[in-house]
Parts: structure tokens; sequence; C-alpha cells
């Protein structure tokens, strides 16, 4: 009995893990979809790596560089359909 229960445990979070993933994999094609920024961040990583070398830039400086740009570049009623989804997903899946 302890083991069908371990094993329907395990099986319980693969299945959230992967509606978790499939969820954001969702909301990142909306982003995309919606956002219509992606031209410009590529422009800002490659004019960074241009600056930095490309011997001398690290992935951890490219994010410092880029998150904050992303950001600002993402439109407020954007992120609020985004925030709506995200919610709406936590609510219908509280048991995750």
């Amino acid at each position: 009995m302890v083991g069908k229960m371990n094993k329907d445990t395990q099986m319980r979070a693969a299945i959230n893990h992967k509606l978790i993933v499939a969820e954001r994999e969702c909301l990142k094609e909306a982003l995309r979809a919606k956002c219509g920024c992606k031209d410009q961040l590529q422009a800002h990583w490659e004019e960074v790596i241009k600056e930095k070398g490309l011997e001398h830039v690290t992935v951890d400086d490219l994010e410092a560089e880029v998150t904050p740009k992303g950001r600002a570049l993402v439109p407020d009623g954007v992120k609020k359909a985004l925030l709506r989804r995200i919610r709406t997903f936590l609510t219908q899946h509280a048991s995750l």
C-alpha cells in the first residue's frame, strides 16, 4: 500500500510539473505575440556583446543588461493580462 501511495505521489508531482511547464510556455508565447519587442531585445544583447567583447561577456552579464530593458519594453496592458492568466492558473490549480 505504501509503495502505491508513493508511486501515486510521484505521478501526481510529474503531472503537476508538466502542467506548470506547459503553462509557462503558453505565457511565453502570449508575451511574444503581444509584445513584439523581440527584435529590440536581440539588438540590445548584440550591442552588449560588441561593447564587452564575446570573450568577456557572461550569461549573467547579458541577463543583468537585457532584463531591465525587456521589462520596460512590455506594455502595461500586456503585463496585466499575463498577471491575470497567472492568477487564473494558480486559482484553478491551487492544489499544486
